[in-house]
């Protein structure tokens, strides 16, 4: 007899799993057994709760989606102006519960899942369309028309100090990728002034 009121405890515990083991591994290379494990319960119940391996993945994803949206929703609420809105966006991106190793990871091998898996592909365009969309809401009012292009150039760069991180050539903080984001964003509004 199941126990009521004990699956969305079961899959908060094998999400959370599912980005531990996948930061240990470093891919995608882990079995649905494995996460279970690190989980405290069967393979078997894991496969009840989510179907396969894919279907985890794309639950732990969702949850890491939540938690940065949370985090730029309570960022963008402090901010005053449209800089600190831009500000706000690319400072939720490396937040400490955001750029964590393990998080990382699953943010790398969520985009490889992304060149072969619809719903993955889903999940990330509307990442992107959201991350563009914030960026160029705090963009527009300081450069006009150019925003969309400057927000893609900020995407680029917050995704390209993930790869990095991810690869193990990154910076060793949140802090000092901010920093080199928030460089870009002055030279950008630089460029535009003149």
């Amino acid at each position: 007899m199941p126990k009521l009121g004990m699956e969305p405890i079961r899959r908060a515990a094998l999400v959370k799993a599912t980005i531990e083991e996948i930061g240990a591994q470093g891919s995608l290379d882990v079995t649905v057994g494995q996460i279970a494990r690190r989980a405290g319960m069967s393979s078997a119940l894991a496969h009840h709760y989510f179907g396969g391996k894919e279907q985890i993945f794309l639950a732990a994803m969702r949850h890491i989606l939540s938690t940065y949206s949370a985090e730029v929703r309570g960022a963008l609420s402090m901010a005053t102006d449209p800089r600190s809105r831009v500000e706000a966006v690319i400072r939720a991106g490396f937040s400490t519960s955001n750029f964590r190793p393990e998080v990382v990871a699953a943010w790398l091998n969520f985009y490889v899942l992304a060149q072969t898996s619809p719903d993955a592909a889903r999940l990330l365009s509307i990442y992107y369309a959201r991350l563009r969309s914030n960026l160029c809401h705090g963009l527009r009012p300081l450069v006009g028309d150019r925003a969309p292009e400057i927000a893609g150039r900020i995407g680029a760069m917050i995704d390209g100090l993930y790869l990095r991180q991810g690869l193990g050539q990154g910076l060793p903080s949140g802090e000092g990728t901010i920093g080199q984001v928030v460089h870009l964003l002055d030279l950008e509004l630089g460029a535009a002034q003149s």
